[in-house]
């Protein structure tokens, strides 16, 4: 058949191999054409380019939807179906073949014709990787020319006779399939399909996000299409709460509540998710504002929170038995290590020992019949002189002594760990007595704390110089341990352990607000009220906001004492004997005050009576020479010879 020329389309040829049948079809936009092709060059050997058959499946586009390669819709809508035609087209029609021709040999590869790309405009991403990968479209890029397509038009679909993709409708068309993919999606969840339902809502916010990115920011079409997405995401993030994907729940909830911050269904479902992946304080947070926001939904919140707190306590355990093998299995393996160290050490040593014992033998027994004598008094000196001990170093022995002793049983679980292994396990230790205190196992807490300044103990024993700071510093660690030991001695009611404890802490940390108020609540529940009296009055000068919970604790002391003197029969006149009779408490301490100011009345005239004395010693010089010419027995034995001669 001959070649003609499109109307309308300068610079293309056609001619028609093989006629189709039926009349020319109506082509509105939308109608899908599905055709095989064949790229030929415009050479004398006709060389193949592309062939759509070899893929094994045809070519679709749509017409209208804006095609990279515009000129084929040109052709296409000139033929009828079962037609095959040869089309010549120039180089100004067949400028961007290379780029379309990459992206079908991809497709038929099974591969993201964008893979790798970058967002850029035009042919950016071909400037910017400087080739397609074929060397014939790279040829085709260098060099524009004229091709030749043969093709065959297989089918026209009408535009309602396929599922239609996003990018291929008009805004109505949009709006109206939205509630559509909603209950479809709905219908699903209730199948349990929650993978196919979660596709339908993510397409469904899709396409209102396409329709909302073309109008306003702040328009009323553009609030009501945000509120249109909210359901459907929350739809979204239930089904995959469901599926387990926990972290795309948490990406999802967080960017709607950055727009909705009242969705309170957003905030469950996040706290949820948070709950899932072990992120605590996340889930408290979201739970409490679930709360905060929907007062009737707060028994549910507690329901939530005690199962996340149980939740973490298993977890917490699981973790610590994991944990704890590891160590354990490192430090028995250091152990083997150090162990067949010792022996080829212990075997070396042996071996040199042997052959210097058999070189040295001769010469000590030489010796040894010399210097024993001087040995035996060198070392009855010692013994004696060692049993000398004076009072004040005797309180120092006593003290290394219990030192010692706690060091020594303490040394069965400290054998063979270094210094950094102990600071890890005081670590662990108090962090898990800080949660068995919030669990209310008092008494589990109360051994990890002891064990825990046993360790400090043996590490400061170990350090040895009292003054460095790594000293201070293990006394930093051992206070904050020392405290909660003594909450946790408070809490089993053993009181007179808490005396103890806080008497020896307060020798070192003066004026500790913690350490006093605890003495003062075991004083308190030892009835003992005079010291407790003296702890509260210092807690009230330490912290004067703290006065109301000083009352109070002075009002149970108050009414523990009653208590007591009712168990003990006794009357107020003799608890008023007790205290300020002449054997009591309170009238010994008058009687010392009383005293106290006697004698520094006495001591005050004393000191007076003494500056009138001295004030009348110091009279003029000529004075004090008549005085002591009279008083000076030379002049007084004059004075008597001279009376004696005139009674005479």
């Amino acid at each position: 058949m001959e070649e003609t020329y499109l109307l309308n389309h300068p610079g293309v040829k056609k001619k028609i191999l093989a006629g189709g049948t039926g009349p020319l079809p109506h082509f509105p936009p939308g109608t899908k054409l599905v055709f095989h092709f064949q790229t030929l060059l415009d050479d004398f050997e006709r060389t193949v380019i592309d062939d759509s058959r070899l893929a094994g499946r045809p070519a679709e586009i749509f017409v209208g939807k804006m095609f990279k390669m515009e000129v084929w819709e040109t052709l296409l809508t000139s033929m009828r179906i079962g037609e095959v035609a040869e089309f010549w087209c120039d180089a100004v029609h067949t400028g961007l073949y290379p780029i379309v021709s990459k992206g079908m040999r991809l497709i038929a590869q099974g591969k993201d014709p964008l893979q790798g790309q970058r967002h850029m405009c035009g042919m950016g991403n071909l400037f910017h990787y400087h080739s397609t990968g074929f060397p014939e479209l790279d040829e085709l890029m260098r060099t524009p020319q004229s091709l030749i397509f043969i093709m065959e038009l297989l089918q026209v679909g009408d535009p309602l006779s396929y599922h239609r993709e996003s990018w291929m409708m008009e805004k109505d068309e949009k709006l109206q399939t939205v509630p559509s993919l909603h209950m479809g999606g709905n219908t699903l969840v209730k199948q349990r399909q929650f993978r196919e339902a979660a596709s339908k809502y993510k397409e469904a916010v899709l396409l209102l996000k396409t329709v909302q990115s073309r109008e306003m920011p702040g328009d009323v079409d553009y609030i009501n299409l945000g509120r249109m997405i909210v359901p459907l995401e929350l739809n979204y993030c239930q089904c995959m709460l469901e599926l387990e994907e926990y972290y795309e729940v948490i990406e999802k909830t967080t960017e709607l509540l950055e727009k909705h911050k009242d969705c309170v269904k957003g905030y469950y479902k996040r706290a949820k998710a948070h709950a899932a992946v072990w992120n605590e304080k996340e889930a408290r947070k979201d739970f409490n504002m679930v709360a905060h926001l929907d007062v009737t939904l707060s028994s549910l919140v507690c329901r939530e929170l005690k199962a996340l707190s149980e939740r973490m306590k298993e977890k917490y355990w699981e973790e610590k038995e994991k944990y704890w093998n590891m160590l354990e299995n490192k430090s028995e393996e250091e152990k083997r290590e150090g162990d067949n160290e010792e022996e080829k050490e212990e075997i070396e040593n042996g071996e040199e020992d042997d052959l210097e014992s058999v070189s040295t033998k001769t010469k000590d027994d030489q010796k040894g019949s010399e210097e024993s004598p001087v040995r035996c008094a060198e070392v009855q000196k010692e013994e004696h002189g060692e049993n000398k001990v004076t009072p004040t170093e005797g309180k120092c022995v006593k003290e290394e002594a219990g030192t010692l002793i706690n060091l020594n049983t303490s040394s069965n679980k400290t054998e063979e760990k270094d210094w950094q292994q102990m600071l890890r396990l005081v670590m662990l230790l108090q962090d898990e007595g800080s949660f068995l205190i919030n669990e209310k196992h008092f008494e589990d807490a109360s051994v990890k704390f002891k064990e825990a300044i046993e360790y400090v103990d043996l590490l400061q024993y170990k350090q040895g110089d009292k003054c460095g700071d790594d000293w201070e510093s293990l006394e930093k660690v051992r206070l904050p341990l020392t405290l909660n030991l003594s909450q946790c001695m408070l809490e089993l009611k053993q009181y007179q352990q808490v005396v103890e404890i806080n008497d020896k802490l307060l020798k070192k940390h003066k004026g500790n607000f913690k350490a006093v108020y605890q003495r003062a609540r075991a004083h308190a529940a030892l009835c003992n009220e005079a010291e407790a009296q003296r702890d509260f009055d210092m807690v009230e000068k330490l912290d004067p906001k703290f006065k109301p919970f000083v009352r109070q604790e002075l009002k149970k002391l108050g009414e523990r004492i009653r208590t007591l003197h009712a168990s003990q029969n006794k009357t107020y006149w003799d608890t008023t004997q007790e205290k300020w009779g002449p054997g009591g408490s309170k009238a010994r301490k008058t009687k010392f005050a009383q005293k106290t100011t006697v004698e520094a009345k006495k001591k005050t005239e004393e000191s007076k009576i003494q500056e009138k004395e001295s004030s009348e010693k110091c009279p003029s010089a000529e004075t004090e020479g008549v005085d002591e010419a009279q008083n000076s027995p030379d002049v007084k034995a004059e004075q008597s010879n001279k009376r004696q001669s005139v009674g005479a």
